[in-house]
């Protein structure tokens, strides 16, 4: 936009009606904006990965071009949220500066993100700070100051209640203890511990985030050497949520753990939108995935049959790497499915009983892993087939998930994936995050392809790892009941593995961890799923189509599938609904702490009525 005074002024007026609509219709409708200069393109994978964010996330989000942004006929328009996105919005203008100024101060909602609108169209940098600071409430973009010190690496942390109130899990934030495991509550920084975000294997994880200045009137939810990462602001009559990270960046290179949390954060706590739940009629639940390396698991595996309480639960996620061979060609220390009975007994036990066998690797644990990377994917590709064949034929169902060696997945093997029929795999990107659908060097990987992200505790994921790294069975006990809670409170799905080898030394606390899941599993609050099943469940999910529309004081929900929309769910939160009736097909209406969930029966449409708050 390059507008002169005429063109300010239109842009001011449009956007001001924009944020309040008529008849307070923003206040009832559920889109998100995300807003795109007019050169870069709608269905670009800068703007893609937001889409699928919102989707996976269950919300509506529309992207639009600036100029369709401030037209006069979309006055007309509601939206619940504008989102200013990083990366491909650094360059804007003053009258586009000034309408966004309008547009909170009217009483819109905004999102900030990173280095939104930090450049003049000629790219350059406002003098003193950004041209947003005051919306953000703390200066950044100090670059007349600070020059290459802008833009500093740190670690990120907060208080427990609110990296908690983002949904951040728990090991992906440290340390946990019986305080930041208690449910949480609004963030007041007196008196409630502090925690860092970790990384696997590595300790702090460190963001880059612009250096900030000044005292921050707001609500503070993550904070680093470098000032504020996060926080909520008022603005005059409307609120920002600034994020001091570079969340689409990050995303699209195996991190997308922030651009999920902050999404879900603006919607859920400061627009309060319902949403379409990740997981099937709303039950959270974990994923339980063995890997099976070698015939170092037979003796382990025999002994895990006498674990009653692990077998009268799941099913499971149980991945194997099925060849004769371990490290390398004619060592004999594979597990042999081929040849060996017990481990064909084992793995036909597993597939009865209902869990899921899948490919861990190709044929041969260790080589595949130390080759994966640097051999010719045309040599390694027939070890992958050779896995996938031996399994079918012992289970006699198809392989349709994947565990890597090592947790080393190059592109090429998610590509075999998705080519051979593959649904699902779990991942070392993302981590802390629920299935999703990956991102590497800024692309989608895979159309109808899920991959799972660990869970960690702090630096260690594995049992093996927690005892290398010292972490006490208690410690681990909290983490792994904390871990099952936050799924059964967010209504989402973790993943948390091990190998049969090392989960041996830690029964009396996966018995334990099992009774608190038997408890919550038998009051209909927890589920075990396998990937397969889930990622099943996540591609129905997205040929839901629905849409929220206001009608009055009421909000009406429509929703359709081609085939059937069974155990799709929806959350409607207290804060903004008081009533709900199902006008058309089938669904059940369940009240619980917070808001109300909502399940469809079987049936190709819904029709709802949610009576708004008065």
């Amino acid at each position: 936009m390059r507008g002169g005074l005429s063109r300010a002024a239109l842009l001011l007026a449009a956007i001001v009606s924009y944020g309040h609509g008529a008849g307070g219709a923003s206040l009832t409708v559920d889109r998100l904006l995300l807003l795109v200069p007019d050169d870069v393109s709608l269905t670009g994978p800068n703007v893609e990965l937001w889409s699928d964010a919102a989707s996976e996330e269950g919300l509506h989000l529309v992207a639009m071009h600036d100029s369709e942004f401030v037209r006069p006929v979309f006055a007309r328009t509601a939206a619940a949220g504008v989102i200013l996105p990083d990366a491909i919005h650094q360059k804007t203008s003053d009258a586009f500066v000034a309408a966004i100024h309008q547009f909170v101060a009217g009483g819109g909602k905004l999102m900030l993100v990173y280095d939104a609108a930090a450049l003049s169209l000629e790219g350059r940098y406002a003098l003193g700070r950004s041209r947003l600071s005051d919306l953000a409430g703390v200066n950044y973009c100090l670059y007349d100051a600070l020059r290459e010190k802008t833009i500093q690496w740190s670690g990120v942390g907060g208080d427990t209640a609110a990296v908690r109130e983002l949904d951040i899990p728990p090991g992906k934030y440290y340390p946990i203890d019986d305080r930041s495991m208690a449910k949480p509550q609004a963030s007041s920084g007196g008196g409630v511990p502090e925690v860092r975000l970790r990384s696997y294997n590595y300790g702090d994880l460190k963001y880059p985030s612009f250096v900030t200045s000044g005292n921050y009137s707001g609500k503070v939810l993550l904070r680093s050497d470098a000032g504020i990462v996060a926080g909520e602001h008022a603005y005059e009559k409307g609120t920002v949520l600034f994020v001091n990270l570079p969340l689409a960046y990050l995303k699209g290179n195996t991190d997308g753990l922030m651009l999920h949390v902050f999404l879900k954060y603006f919607a859920e706590h400061m627009l309060a939108l319902p949403y379409l739940m990740p997981v099937p009629d709303g039950i959270g639940g974990l994923v339980l995935n063995w890997h099976i390396d070698s015939n170092a698991a037979i003796g382990p595996l025999v002994d895990l049959r006498s674990w009653r309480p692990l077998q009268e639960q799941g099913p499971y996620s149980i991945h194997a790497t099925a060849g004769p061979d371990d490290t390398a060609f004619g060592d004999h220390r594979g597990f042999d499915i081929e040849h060996n009975r017990l481990s064909q007994e084992l793995i036909r036990q597993f597939a009865q009983q209902g869990s899921q066998v899948g490919s861990h690797g190709g044929w041969l644990h260790d080589y595949f892993s130390s080759h994966v990377d640097s051999g010719n994917p045309k040599d390694l590709e027939p070890l992958l087939l050779w896995n996938k064949t031996a399994l079918e034929q012992v289970t006699g169902k198809p392989v349709v998930e994947y565990s890597a060696p090592s947790g080393n997945q190059p592109p090429w093997v998610t590509e075999w994936l998705e080519s051979h029929g593959f649904l699902a795999y779990y991942y070392t990107g993302n981590m802390g995050m629920g299935p999703t659908q990956g991102y590497r060097n800024g692309l989608r990987e895979g159309q109808h392809l899920w991959s799972f992200p660990i869970l960690q505790l702090d630096r260690a994921a594995s049992f093996e790892e927690m005892k290398a790294e010292g972490y006490s069975s208690q410690e681990i006990l909290n983490w792994l009941k904390a871990v099952a809670e936050f799924a059964v409170d967010r209504r989402t799905v973790r993943l948390v593995y091990f190998h049969p080898p090392g989960i041996l030394p830690y029964k009396k606390v996966v018995f334990r961890w099992l009774e608190a899941t038997g408890r919550l599993r038998k009051a209909g609050r927890f589920r075990w799923y396998t990937m397969a099943a889930l990622a099943t469940f996540l591609n129905a999910r997205k040929q839901v189509d629905w849409e929220v529309s206001p009608e009055g004081r009421s909000l009406k929900l429509t929703a359709a599938h081609p085939q059937d929309l069974e155990h799709q769910a929806w959350w409607f939160p207290a804060a903004k609904f008081s009533q709900l009736q199902v006008v058309h097909g089938s669904a059940t209406v369940v009240r619980e702490e917070g808001g109300w969930r909502v399940v469809a029966g079987s049936g190709k449409q819904l029709e709802l009525q949610a009576e708004l708050v008065r």
